[in-house]
């Protein structure tokens, strides 16, 4: 059967999977930042509208006032956003310890659940909204953590593919667009979501024949196979891979070459010796969560506040605000186009022959500042943009937002696998995201502070750009370190040299 015999089959097993796992990201795994798009279709079909109130413009005009309809719908998305990322820790360590086919199984009955309660919900039942896109939100997040294993099958591209799963991630948001020109030519909410609730049959399939029961290793042993159509495929345990170094990618180092100890993490491919809380009380940790932090904020509040604020800077006309929303889900599509370039970005030095002394995993860290440091800038130029209220230049804030974002997520998840273990990877990836996401709870006083300001967000705006000026203290931090790490090379083979000037002047 299909990559069960001879690497030709193997590498065609690989492809598919990576094929698949890209389809299942970019069609499903994080509908829920469509919310823009959804929420025009909600609108329209009356949830929360008992809100809606009579009021009287600034001219004295009778008319509707929704605020109080807008802020649910803010707050709809806030939780659902709250648990993608809090219950990230929860099912990181469910990851680790029960591998990828159950934590896949429980993805599946998370996102149908989520969907058939979108499908046989209605005006009457809007609070229904709550439950459901939370549990869309969490199954999707978990598709995407088992998928990025799928990295390591290609160890040349393995950031690279992180990231473009990150960036299809991203982009499955255009699915509620989808969703929202399907309804204005007569498909019914409820029939689209129907439709979603069908297609978990696909992540079934794939989770029985294209994924492992455990984890995919990195890097890959040559006998390594996987999916029940192996009928001998061995399990795998990734504490017992990374304690044997044999399996180690050494890249023809020699012993005398072993890279320094650092004062944060070890650094070294032999990284058993990492503990998971060294991990989580090193600085790398927590400046790489202060950089996820700010910028997810940033990102979730202008999301939440996207429709309001075209309807403001619209001038409540509806036409322009739906050619705004559609312009912002179509630029949420190229997220799986910008991905890529960080990953090429963080994976430009794989295929070099490394410096003496200098272990892959410094080489990757090393190549990750820059990553890092672009993603900061992205983010403060987006933050800017999107505080001017100008709605032409909203077109370039879309551009900005989907680029940032897709280097964000994409970054995120493959620093995480350089600078830590492989075993703590789902740990940390959901600790990381938990902690993010109790960080973006603060998006819910942004937008009370939003609502005093009679829905102006321009101080709102202007707090988080300033906000965004932490996320540039983690690249720093990164390129301070390797650069100590170089010192301390410099340094021992100096002192390696004058010992055997030493030792020769004796004789």
């Amino acid at each position: 059967m299909l990559g069960c015999k001879g690497s030709s089959g193997t590498g065609v097993r690989y492809k598919l999977t990576l094929a698949t796992g890209l389809l299942e990201c970019l069609c499903f795994a994080g509908v829920v930042f469509g919310w823009a798009s959804l929420v025009f279709v909600l609108k329209t079909d009356g949830y929360f509208s008992d809100l809606c109130i009579n009021a009287t413009d600034t001219n004295g005009k009778p008319g509707t006032d929704c605020g109080l309809q807008d802020e649910n719908f803010s707050l709809v998305f806030t939780v659902a956003s709250f648990m993608n990322n809090f219950l990230t820790l929860p099912n990181g360590f469910f990851y680790d310890h029960f591998g990828t086919m159950a934590t896949r199984f429980l993805a599946i009955f998370l996102y149908t659940t989520g969907t058939l309660i979108v499908a046989l919900s209605s005006k009457a039942l809007s609070i229904l909204l709550f439950p459901a896109l939370s549990f869309v939100a969490v199954g999707g997040i978990l598709f995407l953590m088992t998928n990025m294993q799928v990295g390591n099958l290609f160890d040349s591209h393995r950031s690279t593919i992180i990231t473009v799963y990150n960036g299809a991630f991203d982009s499955s948001s255009v699915i509620f667009l989808i969703i929202k020109v399907l309804y204005e030519r007569g498909v019914s909410l409820r029939s689209s979501f129907l439709f979603l609730s069908a297609c978990n049959i696909i992540h079934l399939l794939r989770t029985l024949f294209l994924m492992p029961k455990s984890h995919i290793p990195y890097p890959i042993t040559e006998d390594y196979k996987y999916g029940l159509s192996c009928a001998k495929s061995h399990s795998y345990n990734v504490e017992q891979h990374e304690a044997e170094p044999e399996m180690r990618s050494d890249r023809g180092r020699g012993v005398a070459d072993e890279p320094l100890q650092s004062d944060t993490l070890q650094l070294t491919e032999n990284s058993e010796k990492d503990s998971f809380k060294s991990c989580v009380l090193s600085w790398f940790f927590l400046w790489h969560l202060i950089w996820l932090s700010v910028m997810q904020l940033r990102h979730y509040f202008f999301i939440g506040t996207l429709n309001p604020m075209l309807d403001r800077l619209a001038n409540q006309d509806p036409d322009i605000v739906s050619e705004y929303t559609n312009a912002f889900a179509f630029t949420q599509f190229c997220g799986v186009l910008c991905a890529p370039w960080n990953g090429l970005l963080m994976d430009r030095h794989k295929g070099k022959p490394l410096d003496p002394g200098v272990s892959e995993r410094e080489a990757d860290l090393r190549s990750s500042v820059l990553s890092l440091l672009l993603t900061s800038l992205q983010c403060l130029l987006f933050s800017v943009c999107a505080s001017i209220p100008f709605l032409p230049l909203q077109y370039l804030t879309f551009i900005l937002q989907v680029l940032n974002r897709s280097f964000l997520y994409g970054g995120n998840a493959a620093f995480i696998s350089i600078a830590f273990p492989a075993r703590h990877f789902g740990k940390l990836y959901g600790l990381v995201m938990s902690l993010s996401a109790v960080v973006s709870l603060l998006q819910y006083p942004c937008f009370a502070l939003n609502k005093v300001l009679e829905g102006d967000p321009f101080y709102v705006n202007i707090i988080l750009t300033v906000l965004t000026l932490l996320a540039f203290i983690h690249p720093v931090y990164v390129f301070r370190h390797c650069r100590e790490l170089a010192k301390q090379r410099e340094n021992y083979k100096l002192n390696i040299s004058e010992a055997s000037i030493q030792e020769t002047s004796m004789y």
